[in-house]
């Protein structure tokens, strides 16, 4: 299956009046959401074992219970300025397509119930952040996610971390 038919299948699954669940991360100032089902777990920051010649926003490996596992540091693959690690930057563990994958960012808040009614498309401007990759946007009150396809960023030709041929 697609990366691009399974995000399909999820808004499809969403227009029918039911419910998705996203995880809310912030980077650089901005709420951002990635489908819950992707996520295997989250874990504070810890020092990774870089890796020679990898794209800078690659900040290496880690070894996860026998698992060797890259870390891609959000902020600096999406242009939202230097990371600062502090207490709570964490790193969100992914599992997509049977692939393992940490992502560096700011901060988790929690994880969110969004209905049809609450997820708007993406607004078509010129931003440093891919649109190919959003889902759209979730709305909450005074609330907004940024809905990211997490699927179609992490397999995207520049990351490098899928064999091309495989997505």
């Amino acid at each position: 299956m697609s990366y691009t038919t399974q995000t399909q299948t999820h808004l499809h699954a969403s227009e029918k009046g039911g419910a998705d669940e996203f995880l809310a991360f912030t980077l650089g100032g901005e709420e951002y959401g990635i489908n819950i089902l992707r996520v295997q777990e989250i874990r504070g920051y810890e020092p990774v074992t870089r890796i020679a010649n990898a794209p800078s926003f690659i900040k290496g490996v880690v070894n996860l219970r026998g698992t060797i596992v890259p870390i891609v540091d959000m902020r600096i693959k999406l242009g939202l300025g230097s990371p600062n690690y502090d207490p709570l930057t964490v790193v969100i563990i992914l599992n997509l397509a049977g692939r393992v994958v940490g992502m560096v960012v700011d901060s988790v808040s929690d994880v969110t119930t969004l209905s049809a009614e609450q997820l708007k498309p993406a607004p078509d401007i010129s931003t440093s952040f891919d649109s190919d990759f959003l889902i759209g946007l979730g709305t909450l009150g005074d609330r907004m996610l940024i809905l990211v396809d997490i699927d179609k960023l992490m397999s995207s030709a520049d990351m490098g971390l899928f064999d091309q041929s495989a997505a």
